[in-house]
């Protein structure tokens, strides 16, 4: 009994732990979809809020190596001003109030990245994978569709349809990777998030904060 107790100890020890990284907005980059038509991206720490006017643009953080490993993710987010409900997986239209990217490429690609890829570069990259979380759409939560941007290389997956009110959440990477593409995924090399009114010509307040990677 005390060897088998000894042995599922050194087991535990052994084993590797999750440990929660949780990622700040201070510094993230801003990438503009059209010159004159941006969305305001307040960076406050933990909480990154969002205005937008007829408006549409990105913020997104590279991933150190260290996150790279990451197969979960939590956050919380609230919108006190909503799009429409629309169809996330029809080429323009397609407004939401909070989109929320998780860029994965294969270890072996993502070694080569230099030290300040851009956001498209990842997002375009043909050996890439991305989940899109939102808080937007005319779909059900749960729903995954493919993005008309990203074709075979990205699924929306819908959280909270269109509509005003607040939420927490906690997502399983590794399980929505698989459903969405199948197998494992690579490298977490970058995490954004977009704001979209500009189809529907409509105004975003909203804010996500306490996004931690597990």
């Amino acid at each position: 009994m005390i060897r088998t107790a000894a042995l599922a100890l050194a087991l535990t020890l052994a084993a590797p732990l999750a440990v929660a990284q949780q990622i700040g907005f201070s510094d993230w980059q801003d990438q503009r979809f059209q010159l004159f038509n941006r969305v305001d991206f307040g960076k406050g720490g933990s909480t990154l809020s969002i205005d937008a006017d007829s408006a549409a643009s990105m913020t997104y953080k590279v991933l150190p190596q260290s996150s790279w490993d990451a197969t979960g993710a939590s956050w919380s987010w609230e919108v006190a001003q909503s799009v429409p409900a629309t169809a996330l997986n029809q080429r323009g239209g397609d407004d939401r109030n909070i989109a929320l990217y998780f860029a994965f490429l294969p270890q072996e690609v993502a070694a080569t990245l230099g030290p300040n890829p851009s956001i498209r570069s990842m997002l375009n990259n043909d050996a890439g994978r991305v989940l899109v979380y939102t808080f937007g759409g005319a779909s059900a939560r749960g729903t995954m569709l493919r993005t008309p941007y990203l074709g075979e290389r990205g699924m929306v997956v819908i959280r909270q349809p269109a509509g005003t009110g607040s939420a927490s959440e906690q997502v399983d990477l590794a399980a929505d990777y698989a459903r969405a593409f199948g197998g494992s995924p690579g490298a977490l090399v970058a995490v954004a998030v977009s704001a979209d009114s500009d189809d529907t010509g409509s105004t975003i307040a909203a804010r996500i904060s306490g996004l931690t990677l597990r």
